[in-house]
C-alpha cells in the first residue's frame, strides 16, 4: 500500500481531495446553519450541465461549471429575495431544468465522452496538474473570503433579520454564501462528482453538531471529519479499485450515525426529563 504514495497521480489525488474535504466541510457548517442544503444538491447539478456545455462546444468545462453554478444561486437569491417564491421551491426548477439542459448537451454530443461522467460521478484517481492547480486556487479563495468575513456569515446563517437590524449588510453576506457555495461545488466536481458532492458538504458539518455547541469547535470538528474521510476514501477507492466518490460520502455517512450514538445533545436529551 506504501507503494501508491510514490506515484504521482496518487499524490495529487490524496491533495485534491484533501482541499476538497475540508473546503466542503466548512462551507457545510454554514449551510447547514443556514437550512440551505438543496441549494448544494441544485448547484452541483447547474455546474455538471455548464461541464457538459463545455465538452461539447469545446469551451474550459470548469469555467463554465463556475457560470452556470453562480447564475443558479444568483437567481434563486433574487428570487427569493423578491418575495415571489420560497428558496427550495425556486432551486428545485432550476435543479431540474440544468439537469435537463446537461442531459441534452451529452446527447448532443457525437461520441461518448469518459471525462464527461468523471464529473458526475467523481474521478480523483484522474485529476490532473492544471485541475489540482484550479482546486488549489478556488479553495484558497473561498476560504479567505469565509476568515475576512466568518463573523458575518456566522451571524445571518443563525438570523438574517436579527443581523440586518443590528446593521450588518445581510442581503450582500447572504449572495457571499451562496456565491461560495457554488464556487465549492464548482472544486469539488471532479473528485466526489455532481451527484455526491452536496452530500460533502451537508455530512462531516452535521456530524461536527452532534459534538459541539461551540461554532468554532463546530467549524474545526467538520474541517477534521471532512478532510480525513476524503483522504481515506482515495486510499480505499485506489486499494480496492471502487469508485471514490461514494467511497467518500459512505466513509463520511458511518461517521455520522456514529456520532449520532456518542453525541454529547443525544445524552443531554436523554437526560433532561429525569432532571425533574
Amino acid at each position: 500500500m506504501l507503494d501508491l504514495f510514490a506515484y504521482d497521480f496518487m499524490q495529487r489525488s490524496l491533495l485534491a481531495a484533501a482541499m476538497v474535504g475540508g473546503l466542503c466541510s466548512v462551507i457545510g457548517v454554514f449551510v447547514v446553519l443556514r437550512g440551505l442544503a438543496f441549494v448544494g444538491a441544485g448547484t452541483s447539478h447547474a455546474a455538471f450541465a455548464g461541464v457538459a456545455l463545455g465538452y461539447l462546444m469545446g469551451w474550459p468545462p470548469l469555467l463554465l461549471a463556475i457560470v452556470f453554478g453562480l447564475a443558479t444561486v444568483w437567481i434563486t437569491g433574487w428570487v427569493e429575495e423578491k418575495g415571489r417564491m420560497k428558496l427550495d421551491v425556486s432551486i428545485g426548477i432550476l435543479y431540474t431544468t440544468t439537469m435537463a439542459l446537461a442531459i441534452l448537451f451529452i446527447g448532443l454530443m457525437k461520441t461518448y465522452n469518459a471525462e464527461v461522467y468523471g464529473y458526475l460521478f467523481g474521478s480523483v484517481l484522474s485529476v490532473t496538474p492544471e485541475e489540482l492547480r484550479i482546486i488549489g486556487a478556488l479553495s484558497v479563495l473561498v476560504l479567505g473570503f469565509i476568515l475576512v468575513f466568518s463573523k458575518e456569515l456566522y451571524f445571518i446563517a443563525f438570523d438574517q433579520e436579527m443581523a440586518e437590524a443590528s446593521g450588518v449588510p445581510a442581503r450582500q453576506i447572504f449572495f457571499l454564501l451562496l456565491t461560495l457555495v457554488a464556487l465549492t461545488v464548482v472544486v469539488s466536481l471532479k473528485t466526489v462528482g455532481a451527484i455526491l458532492v452536496f452530500a460533502m458538504i451537508l455530512i462531516p458539518a452535521s456530524t461536527a453538531y452532534q459534538m459541539t455547541h461551540s461554532l468554532r469547535t463546530l467549524t474545526l470538528y467538520s474541517a477534521i471529519i471532512g478532510i480525513s474521510t476524503s483522504v481515506a476514501g482515495v486510499l480505499i477507492s485506489a486499494v480496492w479499485d471502487v469508485p471514490s466518490g461514494p467511497a467518500i460520502v459512505l466513509l463520511a455517512t458511518a461517521m455520522f450515525f456514529i456520532s449520532l450514538f456518542f453525541s454529547p445533545k443525544r445524552v443531554t436529551r436523554a437526560a433532561a426529563p429525569h432532571a425533574h
